[in-house]
């Protein structure tokens, strides 16, 4: 995606966004949520796989993994919507496509449609080069009060 594709894209809320996730607390401190990328109508996030975030039997709680994507699913918009504006995800589908036992997860998050109200964004997680799980969802863009 380009700024041509999303005029209203502001570099410096992107900038702000890079980095560790874990300003808010919340689930993303928690997950070590990592945004390595994030640009026009995109967000790259990494999360470590540690050991409090596997299940008794070795692999990735699948929880951590839609975590991860609502996650994505919402921040990837704030660069391309009015500031003051937030992002609530209304649905999202996620398939799980292969156990994750240890290394990183790689989200990639892409805008694919976005209108004055309303957003679709998909999302695919690899682990280690294969992917993990990919998913697709719909979020409301609330607009700003006016002052």
């Amino acid at each position: 995606m380009s700024t041509t594709e999303f005029p209203q894209y502001d570099p410096k809320t992107a900038a702000g966004l890079e980095g560790p996730a874990d300003a808010a607390g919340g689930i993303a401190k928690f997950l070590q949520i990592e945004h390595v990328e994030v640009g026009p109508g995109l967000l790259h996030a990494r999360v470590p796989v540690r050991d409090e975030l596997l299940t008794p039997f070795r692999n990735l709680h699948g929880g951590v993994l839609a975590a991860l994507c609502d996650h994505v699913l919402g921040t990837v918009l704030y660069p391309v919507i009015p500031r003051g504006a937030w992002a609530a995800t209304t649905e999202f589908k996620i398939n799980y496509l292969a156990a994750v036992t240890a290394g990183v997860l790689d989200a990639r998050a892409t805008i694919i449609s976005l209108t004055k109200r309303t957003a679709v964004v998909r999302i695919e997680v690899e682990n280690e080069g294969r992917l993990a799980c990919a998913a697709q969802g719909t979020v409301l863009v609330v607009q700003p009060k006016p002052s």
